[in-house]
């Protein structure tokens, strides 16, 4: 009735070993860079310099090479970048607590308290 597939599948067809295979540790190094790469972003524009260069300090531990600093201004208010960056370095902490960092999950948690804390300010407008 049908012709029987005569080929393999493409998915049989390529070799494992011709494809990087990353483990769960490198794949959960990646996201943590990133989560903290977002955070230093939002940390600079918020010209948190000594906490903007602990951010960076995990960065290059984690990638094994200094990070791109963000030199442009996204015009945000600042009660909303502490909102971002709250929100990163939650991420950020859930994702180092998951591969065992115990150094980015001091600096993640660390930020966290210091947005929530800068989010509680008088001074901020709609902080509340």
């Amino acid at each position: 009735m049908y012709e029987p597939i005569r080929t393999r599948s493409v998915h049989t067809m390529a070799d494992s070993a011709d494809y990087p295979h990353r483990s769960r540790e490198d794949e959960l190094d990646i996201q943590l860079a990133g989560h903290l790469s977002a955070l230093l972003a939002v940390t600079d524009e918020l010209s948190l310099d000594d906490a903007a260069e602990r951010v960076a300090a995990q960065i290059a531990r984690l990638r094994g090479a200094p990070p791109v600093r963000h030199a442009g201004l996204s015009g945000a208010r600042p009660e909303a970048l502490h909102r971002r960056a709250h929100a990163l370095a939650g991420r950020a902490l859930v994702v180092a607590a998951s591969r065992a960092d115990t150094a980015a999950a001091i600096l993640a948690a660390e930020r966290m308290d210091a947005h929530a804390a800068a989010l509680d300010t008088p001074g901020l407008v709609g902080a509340h």
